[in-house]
């Protein structure tokens, strides 16, 4: 079982930035990707960003330009550093990561963390 431990949310005005960090821990062999996605309220939860093992790096269009996202392989970490933040970035934030447990294919996981909430409003 794979758990993982999101920070950073919090109100900013417009113009400001955050960042968010998510820790993945538990029964990790190898992370594929890790990902940060997004539910505003009364709307469907969308990909923000997204890297993979490769180091490849994908954005949502409303983001890119503006938002960043990193990791730490050593501390299966992932960053989401978030500038010029406007209101249509309110949402709350879920971070992503998927991979193995073991060597098997079949110990695959697909983990999702909690939430945290970001209100961009002046």
């Amino acid at each position: 079982q794979v758990q993982l431990a999101e920070s950073g949310g919090g109100l900013v005005q417009p113009g400001g930035s955050l960042r968010l960090s998510c820790t993945a821990s538990g029964s990790i062999f190898t992370i594929v990707s890790m990902g940060w996605y997004r539910q505003a309220p009364g709307k469907e939860r969308e990909l923000v960003a997204l890297t993979n093992s490769g180091g490849s790096r994908d954005y949502s269009n409303s983001v890119k330009g503006r938002f960043t996202i990193s990791r730490e392989n050593a501390r299966n970490t992932v960053y989401l550093q978030m500038d010029s933040l406007q209101p249509e970035d309110t949402a709350v934030y879920y971070c992503n990561v998927r991979g193995y447990s073991t060597s098997s294919t079949y110990s695959v996981f697909d983990s999702w963390g909690q939430g945290t909430q970001v209100l961009v409003s002046s």
